[in-house]
């Protein structure tokens, strides 16, 4: 397997020897690897994640195969409209938007809650096993397991630990809803490949045509994001329809009978009402598209009742044409958003836009809210009209207080009301008003619990309900848990945080028991672990804050596979920009790090945008997470100091905040280093930047406009803007609207003022449509082009996010290379006053 490298010069005063390992690694035909420190902690297991039961009274202990082998990740797949798909066994090749290879479970573990037992589960040998269900009744728990010809569909015991698969079922996961618990019950709702499906479609042996599109009028541009591996021709659809389709069955947990439902079609969302009788069926209709993916297809939207299998109802309630005109940032016409009512037994609820889904447009209200009960057979009902995009519904346990949220994209604000639909003359009250991004004012997320058939709504005591919030700050994240009283509006604090760890609530235990909780608890040494915690009159360590949380146990008992990460030492520093906005890193150091000394330093950054400046600068990360090290933090080992996740506000109107990017950009650069050099840590004659994606565009533009840094690496960057015409994260005038600031946010036109060397990592099976290959590919061409250094690795089957174990080992090699030739290894004026 070669990882493709190409070379454009080197600096004379690189060394003829390392000049020389230049070419030997240029020709190599195999992968490079770090050193053996640095992949002993890359093949350390990852921490296990939480997946507490229904009942509360168990978890499942899920470790997921951190870096699966290049062969998992090279599997040939289709590209279909947005989907990628394996032919050999049906399965979904990348994750929901394309931005990595579907993860396989390495281990489960089922802990008994009430005496910390743990009972392992011996999952089949070579399994890539998903993310398990649980049952409403939390005895048992499914997954899907991918084999060489299929996806199967595997069921545990939990009182057991022992699992076994159900013959004869292979899962269709193209669109996910692949199989879900129906209700209560101990049936499953899944979706098949359809027995006698036929062979895959072939080629057609001779061309049958041109591929031909038309536009005869009408605006209407579709968003950058909506055109990743759309369909190209006849044979494309063919092979849509083929994997698309599939056939709808009951599953027994207790017998594995399988009961087929109705006849196959391309189902896309499958949705079980909460009575276990109605299913609502979103199918995917012709004609097809070639610009945009398969969401934006026409769709038939029914209503089935299995109430008897054999003999299905179907009420067909819209059927919806092709949405190949949304406005960016935008929603289609027409019904849209479906979801049943979690507190009734068969309510369906839906949106439509009443502005022509168009955010330009100025209007009273942008949506109304619908509302139809079974037998669906009446006119719908008007509920609700929004003054801003509905977002949905939170039902509660009691219909009087449900939680309605609305969505300004114009002002990143939020609304949310408490409505009682059932009473419309019941005036709504405002619960939160809000810019959502506002990290220091956020109230929490509802607390949710699942009722016996299964669905999750708001837990409330009372007239109160629970709130589970991130609980940033000036002093970064200290979580917390609130009891909120809706009638009087005031809040009681349960518990948080303290400073010397980071724990977040998990859930209340089974029943109506709220005066004890689950955490997921950890700290810069300790691993992440669950806790279970009783209320009772204390104060927060180290904050002086009175809290109902005291004693906490442990549950769960998970050990650190990485203890020589421990030595790495990291805290939160803040600052301020030159125009006073306040900003913030997390500083690593490495191992055996001496106070006051100057070292190298990599600075790391992925640029958000903001409407206001007064949430720009808000502190929302933790130096309290347990020490984990991926990909750029692996240089902690190689004696790089990181400056981490470091503060790249983008501030203004967001219908034009980009025309000041790189000035902003560049001042957030100027600040971080300088804070750095201030508290002792960063040499200024040896600093490095890199960034992911957004970051990467952040990095080469960095490289081109500062000589803050000597050198970068960018990875899975997009460099060139006017390749994707409509818009770009938060920029939503198209090129021909603003296309002074597309050239200058796009470094690649800038490639003749590059300064400083530049190492540009792409996957070549980059998905993302902002991101495709060819942004690395001719920014490398207009780098080396221009007498620049740069050098440029594709990672072969590589998606955004690096999967493979061979790519993220030939990743960090590259970038420790890059970084000692051009930063660590270049003459310092600081060492030289010693």
């Amino acid at each position: 397997m070669r990882t493709h490298i190409l070379l454009s010069r080197w600096f004379p005063a690189v060394s003829s020897a390392l000049f020389a390992s230049a070419l030997i690694a240029q020709t190599n035909t195999g992968y490079n690897q770090p050193d053996k420190p640095i992949l002993d902690v890359m093949h350390a297991p990852e921490p296990p994640r939480p997946f507490v039961s229904p009942t509360r009274d168990n978890i499942l202990l899920v470790t997921e195969q951190q870096y699966p082998s290049i062969d998992r990740v090279a599997a040939p797949f289709l590209r279909l409209a947005g989907a990628r798909v394996e032919p050999a066994n049906h399965s979904k090749h990348d994750t929901p938007g394309g931005y990595g290879i579907t993860p396989c479970a390495s281990s489960y573990e089922v802990v008994h809650i009430a005496d910390s037992k743990t009972i392992p589960v011996r999952l089949p040998a070579g399994s890539c096993a998903g993310q398990p269900s649980w049952s409403a009744d939390g005895k048992h728990f499914a997954f899907a397991n991918i084999r060489a010809t299929s996806v199967e569909l595997w069921m545990g015991d939990t009182s057991t630990g022992a699992i076994h698969t159900i013959p004869g079922v292979a899962l269709n996961p193209m669109f996910g809803d692949d199989f879900q618990w129906l209700g209560g019950s101990h049936m499953l709702l899944v979706k098949l490949v359809p027995a006698g499906l036929g062979p895959i479609p072939t080629v057609p042996a001779a061309v049958s045509g041109p591929g031909i599109q038309e536009s005869i009028g009408g605006k209407g541009a579709s968003s950058t994001y909506e055109v990743r591996d759309t369909l190209t021709n006849k044979h494309d659809e063919d092979l849509f329809d083929y994997f698309a389709d599939s056939q709808l069955a009951l599953v027994d947990a207790a017998t594995a009978a399988v009961d087929s439902i109705g006849k196959p079609a391309n189902f896309f969302e499958v949705a079980p009402a909460p009575d276990a009788r109605h299913i609502l069926l979103t199918s995917l209709l012709k004609p097809y598209s070639y610009i945009t993916t398969y969401d934006r297809f026409p769709k038939n939207v029914e209503v089935w009742d299995i109430g008897d299998p054999h003999a299905v109802a179907s009420h067909t309630l819209f059927s919806l044409p092709l949405a190949d005109r949304v406005p960016v940032h935008g929603v289609p016409t027409g019904p849209r958003d479906f979801s049943w009512r979690a507190t009734d037994p068969a309510t369906l609820v839906w949106a439509e836009a009443l502005d022509g889904g168009d955010w330009n447009q100025t209007v009273p209200n942008r949506d109304k809210v619908m509302l139809l009960k079974a037998p669906f057979t009446d006119q719908p009902k008007e509920v609700e009209r929004t003054a801003q995009r509905f977002g949905g519904f939170l039902w509660s346990e009691k219909a009087i207080a449900s939680l309605l949220y609305q969505e300004d994209e114009n002002r990143h604000w939020l609304h949310v009301d408490v409505v009682n639909i059932d009473d419309l003359s019941q005036k709504p009250h405002t619960l939160w008003d809000l810019s959502y991004d506002d990290s220091y004012a956020n109230p929490g997320s509802p607390v949710t619990r699942h009722l016996p058939n299964g669905v999750s709504v708001m837990r409330m005591e009372g007239d109160s309900i629970f709130l589970s919030g991130r609980g940033a700050s000036p002093e970064g994240l200290h979580p917390f848990l609130d009891r909120l009283n809706l009638s009087t509006g005031k809040s009681e604090r349960l518990f948080r945080s303290d400073r010397s760890s980071l724990e977040v609530f998990l859930s209340f235990p089974e029943g109506s028991d709220t005066h004890r909780f689950f955490t997921w608890h950890q700290s810069p040494t300790n691993p992440p672990n669950t806790f279970l915690r009783t209320l009772g009159n204390s104060v927060t360590a180290s904050t002086g804050e009175a809290t109902l949380a005291s004693a906490a146990a442990p549950v769960t008992h998970i050990s650190d596979y990485t203890p020589a990460v421990r030595a790495i030492k990291k805290r939160l520093v803040r600052y301020k920009r030159a125009d006073g906005l306040d900003l913030s890193f997390t500083l690593y150091t490495p191992p055996g790090y001496q106070e006051g000394t100057r070292v190298p330093t990599i600075l790391y950054a992925y640029p958000l945008d903001y409407a206001s400046a007064s949430q720009a600068g808000q502190v929302t990360s933790s130096d309290q997470t347990f020490t984990r090290l991926h990909e750029y933090q692996l240089l902690l080992l190689a004696g790089y100091a990181i400056l981490d996740n470091a503060s790249f506000p983008i501030v203004g109107d967001p219908k034009k905040a980009y025309d000041t990017y790189l000035d902003q950009l560049v001042a957030d650069a100027n600040a971080a280093i300088a804070e750095g050099v201030r508290i002792g840590v960063v040499d200024p004659d040896r600093v490095g930047v890199t960034g992911h994606s957004h970051g990467a565009l952040m990095t080469a533009n960095l490289i081109a406009h500062t000589d803050l840094f000597k050198a970068g690496v960018a990875t899975s960057g997009s460099y060139n803007k006017t390749l994707t015409p409509f818009g770009f994260q938060n920029e939503r005038r198209s090129v021909w609207e603003a296309t002074d600031t597309y050239f200058k946010v796009s470094p690649f036109f800038y490639a003749d003022k590059f300064k400083h060397p530049l190492l540009i990592v792409h996957g070549e099976e980059d998905a993302n449509p902002g991101t495709t290959p060819i942004q690395a590919k001719l920014l490398y061409e207009a780098i080396r082009g221009n007498g620049g250094t740069a050098r440029l690795v594709m990672l072969p089957h590589e998606p955004h996010w690096y999967t493979a174990m061979e790519s993220n080992e030939q990743l960090v090699y590259e970038m420790i290379r890059w970084f000692d030739t051009y930063v660590k290894n270049t003459p310092s004026h600081e060492n030289s006053k010693h």
